[in-house]
């Protein structure tokens, strides 16, 4: 199984991380030029430190977190496919930053495993240090919004009744193509395609 090559050109204000003469930069899309920058576009202070054309890079995951917290069953139609209740509080599992990988890599699937399913999911970058924020200041730590596979080794999962292993392999979290800076609309939705289909 292979993460989603990146559809198209990056929309204006994009900005995620690429690989460019066998370096790895953090970077903001500029059309079809890269400005490549000395930090991730959204902290204070980032620089813009050389250019590389859009045909001569390669995508990376957009981000690189420190840690990834995914919440589980928040939506009805995914609960009611896995026979499972819906909870009053949100189901919350984290993925370790060693299952992130970017664009077009690969999904390994692991020995132990027969059943790994794919979820197409709206990833949220949080851009600064947070705890305990009020929800009304929340989206100032908001950095933006880029696309995520929570793959999961489904028969696991069941065995093991807790999330942690089925969800923590590496390779189990494709992030990217690259991150936006203001939420998607409403009305926008999320799909996946296997082996682009």
């Amino acid at each position: 199984m292979r993460g989603g090559d990146a559809p198209g050109r990056p929309p204006a204000g994009a900005f995620g991380r690429v690989a460019v003469a066998g370096e790895e930069r953090h970077c903001r899309f500029a059309g079809d030029a890269v400005e490549l920058l000395d930090r991730p576009a959204y902290e204070a202070g980032a620089r813009i430190t050389g250019d590389a054309e859009l045909a001569a890079v390669r995508l990376l995951a957009p981000v690189l977190p420190g840690k990834i917290v995914a919440v589980g069953l928040n939506y009805r139609a995914h609960a009611e496919e896995l026979q499972m209740a819906v909870q009053a509080e949100p189901i919350l599992f984290m993925k370790p930053p060693t299952a992130v990988i970017g664009p077009g890599e690969t999904i390994v699937r692991p020995a132990r495993s027969i059943q790994v399913d794919y979820e197409a999911e709206l990833v949220l970058v949080v851009g600064r240090r947070c705890r305990d924020v009020p929800p009304a200041e929340a989206a100032a730590f908001v950095a933006g919004y880029t696309c995520g596979n929570d793959v999961t080794a489904r028969d696991l999962q069941k065995v093991d009744g807790q999330w942690t292993r089925a969800k923590s392999f590496d390779t189990f979290c494709p992030l990217g193509p690259w991150i936006v800076p203001e939420a998607p609309p409403a009305e926008a939705r999320v799909s996946a395609l296997l082996d682009g289909a």
